[in-house]
Order: structure tokens, then sequence, then C-alpha cells
């Protein structure tokens, strides 16, 4: 009798295996072999990390922006990289000031097991609001972008302990229902508001990818009394330190400790990408910055001048993305 039951019993446990094989990879998703299915910015609560391959920020058949690249993190790191995009986000800014009515979220994620030293809630919320606070230096409305972060896996890589992604965005509200040329997306801020006495008589012109830190390390210490520019990462308020900044800074420090009727001055600069006021707010801001770091070293408040250009003196050609990097800056000399 047992016999006759035994390819029933054979059965019943393959169809017990194949089920559990069901649930366990194509239902939960969680055998390894399988392949994750891809994240698209349309779908902000997707929990399978990015690719590593390419990433796209796209809103509907309206706009879409694709870079080789991610975004990356260090781990417990709140600024973005954006350098490991491969492109520039202009595009996106753009967008956005063509259809002053459309909306964007920006999603950040965050690792169950990284630390969260920020004031935010989580570290997902901070890096968003990092991206927000760069677009808005950008020109975009404050009013106009939203933030959450997210809990989710994401790839490490092996080099450098980074995160690969951790932003996402999604779209929302009025547009003019136009869809955007891809090649005319990004087009030319509207020229500044300056005059010719105003305006350095030389404007550079760069050609090729030129990096903050590039421009950091361009500059050269020859006097106190010669200005030298200061660089910031992006959306980061501490400039670049290089060993001839390091040089001025500590000339200037003790040349002011023994004049106490001199003064140091620094004068911020930004792009003419956005509104003028804010473009004139952010780059008070900046200058602002710097004096908070040399009140630290021990220079009095009252020998510190602060200036505030906007896009009003550009050093370099806007048209480029490396010129716009060049005349985000600080300028720093000794009266």
């Amino acid at each position: 009798m047992f016999a006759n039951k035994t390819p029933w019993i054979i059965l019943l446990i393959l169809w017990m295996l194949g089920s559990t094989w069901w649930h366990v990879c194509k239902i939960k998703q969680l055998c390894v072999e399988d392949a994750q299915p891809s994240v698209t910015t349309s779908d902000p609560e997707a929990t399978t990390p990015p690719g590593a391959d390419g990433y796209t920020i796209a809103d509907g058949n309206l706009f879409r922006l694709d870079f080789p690249g991610q975004f990356t993190f260090a781990k417990s790191g709140a600024n973005a990289n954006m350098n490991s995009l491969g492109g520039s986000l202009d595009e996106l800014t753009a967008y956005l000031k063509k259809n002053p009515g459309r909306n964007v979220e920006v999603i950040g994620y965050y690792v169950s097991d990284e630390s969260n030293t920020t004031s935010f809630a989580n570290l997902g919320l901070a890096r968003a609001e990092g991206m927000k606070q760069y677009m808005v230096q950008q020109g975009i409305p404050a009013a106009s972008i939203t933030t959450k972060g997210v809990e989710r896996n994401m790839p490490y890589t092996a080099k450098g302990d980074s995160l690969v992604g951790g932003l996402d965005f999604a779209f929302s509200g009025g547009t003019n229902t136009t869809p955007v040329d891809e090649t005319t997306a990004a087009t030319a801020p509207e020229p500044a508001t300056t005059s010719a006495a105003t305006t350095p008589p030389a404007i550079l012109t760069l050609t090729g990818a030129t990096t903050e830190r590039e421009l950091a390390e361009s500059q050269k210490f020859k006097s106190i009394f010669e200005p030298i520019d200061l660089y910031f990462p992006l959306a980061e308020a501490n400039y670049i330190k290089t060993a001839e900044t390091v040089k001025f800074f500590e000339e200037a420090i003790h040349y002011l400790a023994d004049h106490k009727d001199k003064k140091l001055q620094l004068t911020g600069h930004t792009d003419d990408s956005g509104p003028d006021d804010v473009n004139m707010r952010l780059s008070r801001d900046r200058a602002n910055d710097v004096k908070a770091r040399l009140r630290k070293a021990g220079v009095s408040s009252s020998q510190i001048e602060i200036r505030a250009k906007g896009e009003t003196e550009p050093k370099a050609d806007n048209s480029t993305m490396s010129g716009r990097k060049a005349n985000r800056r600080v300028s720093v000399v000794v009266l």
C-alpha cells in the first residue's frame, strides 16, 4: 500500500518546493541570482536601488535627462558627489524655469546602518535638502520644491566607501504642456544687468570640463594685497583649502593683528543663473561663511569688510558650465 502512495508523495514534495521557490524568488524577489528591475524617477517609492550603469531624470514625456553615472554619497554623508553623474543639472533647472508652475519633489534615500549627524529627522531628508539648496541657488523658487527622506537598500562601491544612488525627482503641478526639445532645454541664462563700468574688461573663456577643485588649485598666492579667489564644493559652505590659500590667510591674519587700522575685504560673486536678488543674497552668504571662519581664527569683526556683487562682475563667460563655476567665488584681499 505504501508503494502505491510513493508517486503522490513525490509529487506533493515537488509541488511544495515549487510553491516555496515561486513565493521567495518571484513574489518576494529574495533570490540573489534574479536580476533586479531598474528604478525610474517616476516611481519614487520603489525599493530597488538604482543600477550603476546610468541615471535618468524624467517628467513623463515632457522632459528627459540621461546621465552616464549616478549620484554618490560617502557613507553617513549628507553632501552629494555631483561629479559622479558625468553631466550637469543645468538642463533640469532650465526646464523648471521654463515651466514655473511645475513642482518637483526631491527624494533622499538612506541606509539603516548609516549614522545621521545632521539636524534633520533622517539622513535621506538631509540629502534631499542639500539638493534643494543647490536648486534654489540656481534660481528655482523654494516654494516649488518639496523634500522627503526614505529608507532603502543602496549598493556600496568598493572604492571610497560610497553609496550609489541617493536621490530621485518626482514632478507635479502645471506645465506649458509642450514637450521640451532636449537640444534646446539648456538655453543660455538671460544676460546679467550690468554696466560696462562694473564689468571687468577681460572675460575668460574656459573650454573643457573644469571642477571647483581645479579652479581652487589654479589660484596662486602673490601678496595679501593682491586678490585671491576662493571656490566652494557644490552645495557646501566651506571653501576648498589649498596650500596657496593657507599661505594667504596665515600672512593676512598676522598682518591684521599688527595693523588694527587695516581691513580684509571679502567679495562674494555668483554666476548669472537665477534672479538678481537671489544671487545677491547668495554672494553675501558665501562671503559671510568665510568671515565666520576668520572670526574663529581671531580676526576682529571690525577688520573684515563684506561686499556682495552677485552676478554683476563675472570672471568668466557664463555661457559655459566651467565659466559659471569660475564665477561662483569669494575674492579676498587686504585693503
